[in-house]
Formats: C-alpha cells, sequence, structure tokens
C-alpha cells in the first residue's frame, strides 16, 4: 500500500517547540528539510501542508495540524477526504509514552493507548491507519501527572539522545514510506539487546 499521507502530531505555538508531544513535528520537519520540500500554511485545513511528488504520477502529502493535539484528526481528516485518502494509507508520526526514549515502533490499528491525538485520528478516520511511534518514556517521576510530562521539555540528556536519534528517526520515516509497513516492521521494531 502507498503510504500517501504522513501525519506528524504536535501542538502550535512557541509554548510548545521542544515539549515531548511535540517529538512527531521534530522528525517530519526534518524528513521535509531532507527531502528539500516546503510547508504551506493550508487553512481550508487547519494545517501545515508539503506536497512530495515522488515520481510515477505519485503524490505524498505530509501534514502538520494546527488544531493542537487534541483536535488533530480533523485537519487530517479534512485532507485526507479531500484527496480521496484511505486510512491505510495514511501514516501518524507521534510520540509514544509506553515506548522508551530512542526507539521506535511501526504498527497497524489498535487502540489510542491514551494519546489524545491518536484518539482524535481514530475518531475522525477508524483504526486502519499506520502508526510510527518515537519513544519518550519512560515517565519520570512516575507520579508525574502524564499531561505535565508530554507537555515538559526534554531534560539535557535526553534532549542529547533526541539529536543524537534524529537521522535514525528520518532514515527509519524513509524506509516505510520507500520500503512499506512489513520491512520497516521487520527493522524497526526489533529491540537488540
Amino acid at each position: 500500500m502507498f503510504l500517501s499521507l504522513v501525519a506528524g502530531l504536535g501542538n502550535p505555538g512557541r509554548d510548545y517547540e521542544s515539549t515531548r508531544h511535540n517529538l512527531g513535528w521534530v522528525v517530519l520537519d526534518a524528513f521535509v528539510k531532507l527531502h528539500g520540500l516546503a510547508w504551506k500554511h493550508a487553512p481550508q485545513f487547519d494545517a501545515e501542508i508539503a506536497r512530495w511528488d515522488v515520481g510515477a504520477g505519485r503524490t505524498r502529502w505530509l501534514v502538520k495540524p494546527l488544531t493542537f493535539m487534541n483536535g488533530s484528526g480533523r485537519a487530517v481528516g479534512a485532507v485526507a477526504r479531500f484527496y480521496k485518502i484511505e486510512p491505510a494509507a495514511i501514516a501518524a508520526v507521534y510520540d509514544d509514552l509506553a515506548i522508551d526514549l530512542g526507539l521506535i515502533k511501526v504498527s497497524i490499528g489498535g487502540s489510542a493507548g491514551g494519546h489524545n491525538g491518536v484518539a482524535s485520528m481514530i475518531e475522525q478516520l477508524g483504526e486502519g491507519f499506520v502508526r510510527y511511534r518515537l519513544g519518550i518514556g519512560p515517565k519520570q517521576p512516575v507520579q508525574m501527572d502524564m499531561a505535565d510530562f508530554v507537555l515538559g521539555k526534554f531534560t539535557p540528556e535526553q534532549q542529547l539522545l533526541v539529536n543524537q536519534k534524529l537521522d535514525q528517526n528520518v532514515s527509519g520515516l524513509d524506509l516505510l514510506l520507500s520500503g512499506g509497513v512489513a520491512a520497516a516492521m521487520n527493522q524497526l521494531n526489533r529491540r537488540d539487546p
């Protein structure tokens, strides 16, 4: 299945720029830059969009919803309906608290796992989209409120790891888009001891 829409989930505004919850945007921004694409404001979708003509008459749309995390599905759903893109041809790139920082997991379907952006996408599109999940866990300190943790900034040590893993996160996304879901799962979901 050709993935024709890739949505990076995050929150707009300077206050959220370096937060854990915006890791999806960080990775998608780096991906867009690597491929020489440019974001354009698309107020009709309440999103920023980059068009990528990948050859053979195929176009891929990269989307950053500007609806805030909880309304991500509205923007992604609007783009998907406009371009007649099925959920199976959509990938969401987002932070995941259940995965250790620096790791990636690719999956299809499933629950939102407490992630409001994913819950919003499920509400608008159903569960059949591809998930490109970027680890931000574990939550430390354990008793910290989940919202405070995901909306908090990385510690200097964590930010260093995020920076070190950025190329790997971008090349993993490239693998997903060029090699397909199965190849990405085989390579990226491995946990080396």
